[in-house]
């Protein structure tokens, strides 16, 4: 019985932890709302905005890896 009740009040508190968390979340107030909602091509979001930031950094990081690659082989080949 008391390993039921502490299941329980796990499951409780793990459930009031999430609601807490995710109330605040920004979220359509409908789902038609949210379906009728077009994103604008202006104005990209944050969270793309983001994306594209850690992409062009990707791309910067693999470039100067790749060049000190090539220069390393470059100084052991000679």
């Amino acid at each position: 019985m008391g390993k039921l009740i502490a299941v329980l009040l796990g499951i409780a508190v793990v459930g009031g932890a999430a609601y807490w968390a995710l109330r605040d979340a920004e979220a359509p107030t409908s789902a038609a709302e949210h379906i009728s909602e077009k994103p604008s091509d202006a104005a990209p979001s944050a969270a793309k905005q983001q994306l594209d930031n850690v992409r062009e950094a990707a791309h910067r990081i693999e470039a100067e890896g790749q060049r000190r690659a090539d220069e390393a082989a470059a100084n052991t080949g000679e």
